[in-house]
């Protein structure tokens, strides 16, 4: 994959934008911080900028920025509102628009497209109230997943193999903003292909000993098994590399993002979300998709930042 700009002063003066009030304040700071001491490693005018500071506008409007590197995870960041604003200061940034951000940030809406396209995902069943929770059972059956619909990291998440369990998993997600759905269980094989410019790259397939791929097994345990290669062939690998980027084209996603597949048992393909700011920690699976690739970390975050071009 080749640059489209070598010197780093072409790129201009850099906000690196990261932290917020959002659930995912802690892994946004550790993925800023990183991308932030590879800009800098390589030349570029880059400076930290947390939302959760006061005046941060101010300073974002007043500080001759040339662009931003949106490392703010979930809510504020990921949704469209930083987008937004960045749009009416007249800044450019990296990744997508107001509208696939918002789409992708909310996953009811993003099946809801998907659907709407023909592309598959799991059948879903929106949870208003309890009230809904035996029509949701006899529907989609054990087991399932409940989500809040507009978080991300996995938060508020829990699988549920009966009804009790379900009601559970209610009440957890109903601790965070947004709608609440449950979806139907895909027994499988879980994996994510990282989507940079116009490519998917290599896929990883991952692996938990835990009930599902959650909060812990992402940013905490030392058991969860990455593989890359995948361990698909040739064939499959490059039907679900054209899964991710149709998924992606469908929510208008563009610059960066990664893609979650689940493959059933069957052999069946099934879409789960997009994430329009992946996390670039030591745990992040971007960063190593790239490397699979042949990128090093700042390679990386020097093409997603042209993103912002």
């Amino acid at each position: 994959m080749d640059k489209i700009i070598n010197d780093p002063a072409r790129l201009g003066r850099v906000a690196v934008v990261m932290g917020g009030h959002s659930t995912e304040r802690a892994i946004s700071l550790n993925s800023g911080s990183a991308v932030l001491q590879a800009l800098l490693h390589d030349g570029v005018e880059a400076v930290a900028l947390d939302p959760a500071e006061s005046h941060w506008i101010d300073v974002l409007r007043a500080g001759s920025f040339d662009r931003v590197f949106n490392m703010l995870h979930g809510k504020g960041g990921e949704d469209g509102v930083l987008q937004g604003l960045l749009e009416s200061l007249g800044i450019p940034y990296t990744g997508s628009g107001v509208l696939a951000s918002a789409l992708s940030m909310d996953k009811l809406r993003t099946k809801q497209c998907w659907q709407g396209v023909g592309l598959p995902t799991p059948r879903w069943f929106v949870l208003r109230s309890p009230d809904d929770l035996v029509a949701c059972a006899d529907t989609l059956g054990f087991p399932l997943i409940v989500k809040p619909a507009t978080e991300g990291s996995s938060i508020g998440i829990s699988r549920a193999d009966d009804l009790a369990e379900l009601e559970q998993a209610w009440q957890l997600a109903c601790q965070h903003d947004g709608e609440i759905f449950a979806e139907a269980w895909v027994t499988g094989a879980e994996y994510t292909a990282a989507v940079l410019k116009t490519e998917a790259l290599p896929l990883i397939r991952l692996e938990t000993p835990r009930r599902f791929y959650d909060y812990e097994a992402k940013y905490r345990s030392d058991s969860t098994r990455y593989h890359c290669p995948s361990g698909l062939d040739a064939r499959q690998e490059q039907n679900l590399k054209e899964l991710a980027l149709a998924s992606c084209q469908a929510l208008g996603v563009t610059g960066w993002g990664r893609v979650d597949i689940m493959l059933s048992a069957d052999g069946a393909p099934w879409l789960i979300e997009v994430n329009t700011v992946p996390g670039m920690t030591d745990h992040s699976l971007v960063p190593m998709a790239a490397r699979a690739y042949g990128l090093s970390f700042a390679e990386l975050v020097w093409h997603i930042l042209e993103t912002s071009l």
